[in-house]
């Protein structure tokens, strides 16, 4: 996906010449640099949860992973939880 954004002059000068020293594209950069910040929020805000939230959030990241097409039929969970 395409998108156009503005970008003061001043910090787009900065980062070409974080690009130039680091040998990636300016785009290369910026992505890096907003997955950065992405994954430092993201680690204060579950530092900040209590043990029940973190649990939640867990099982929420559990269940985004799992494989929709796979199934379970009932006998079988039954049959775990004997």
């Amino acid at each position: 996906m395409r998108k156009n954004i503005d970008i003061e002059t001043g910090l787009l000068s900065k980062l070409k010449l974080i690009s130039a020293f680091e040998n990636i594209s300016v785009k290369a950069l910026m992505e890096k640099a907003v997955a950065y910040y992405v994954s430092t929020k993201e680690t204060e805000k579950l530092s900040q949860l209590h043990d029940e939230e973190k649990l939640d959030v867990g099982m929420i990241l559990l269940m985004q992973e799992a494989d929709k097409g796979d199934l379970v039929s009932r006998e079988e969970i039954m049959d775990l939880l004997k």
